[in-house]
């Protein structure tokens, strides 16, 4: 039927379908640290978290990192998809850090729960769980081989969480796709990056940049 011959009323209901049906219109991705400050950022940054050359950075490669901290943000987010660049450095022990999301700090401890996004120590891509189930998901062998680099050079991380799915890249190459199947796991909270504990090492985070995404049927 041509809609040029609808009556009005018809071509309203008819239009309003059409845009429920539409895909939702989303804002471009953002910036979610201005590479200066601190800005809407929470953490130890008196002692731990620093900013250099535009990046987070924690962690010293004179003495050792007591245990794990975390740099979380003021807000939470729900669906979305994060990109960022992360390098490691380190000489001795758990050489590790991690992206957190759809976390929670746990009161009255230096640990957070929730998803994390793990790097470093062998485990760069795979999907964990912190301070919860421990680990969901890592890459195969011959994908991990694909995309790791040495310690000392960046590494680009993609982290894209729609309803219950999650997905992971590191450097262009997908190494978690992910369903959770738990309905009591939340879905939304505090995105966050560390330094992992026991180890002499320096971990940096810059270029987040994150873009909301509709929540999924």
């Amino acid at each position: 039927m041509n809609p040029r011959f609808l009556p009005s009323s018809l071509l309203a209901v008819a239009v309003a379908a059409a845009l429920r049906l539409a895909p939702a219109a989303f804002a471009d991705p953002v910036p979610l640290f201005d590479g200066k400050t601190f800005a809407g950022w929470e953490g130890n940054t008196a002692e731990v978290w620093r900013i250099e050359e535009e990046a987070f950075t924690a962690g010293s490669m004179q003495k050792r990192q007591a245990k794990n901290d975390f740099l979380a943000t003021e807000k939470d987010y729900a669906d979305f998809e994060l990109t960022l660049q992360w390098k490691l450095d380190g000489t001795e022990g758990f050489i590790n850090g991690g992206i957190q999301f759809r976390s929670v700090r746990i009161p009255n401890s230096h640990e957070m729960r929730g998803y994390q996004a793990d790097l470093g120590a062998g485990y760069d891509g795979a999907l964990y769980d912190e301070s919860r189930r421990g680990m969901l998901q890592k890459p195969a062998k011959e994908v991990f081989e694909k995309l790791r680099k040495p310690l000392g050079e960046w590494n680009e991380y993609r982290i894209r969480a729609q309803g219950p799915r999650i997905q992971l890249w590191v450097n262009g190459i997908q190494t978690v796709d992910y369903t959770e199947t738990q309905p009591d796991i939340p879905r939304s909270g505090k995105i966050a990056v560390q330094i992992h504990g026991a180890a002499t090492s320096v971990v940096r985070y810059k270029n987040l940049r994150i873009e909301a995404l509709p929540p999924a049927p």
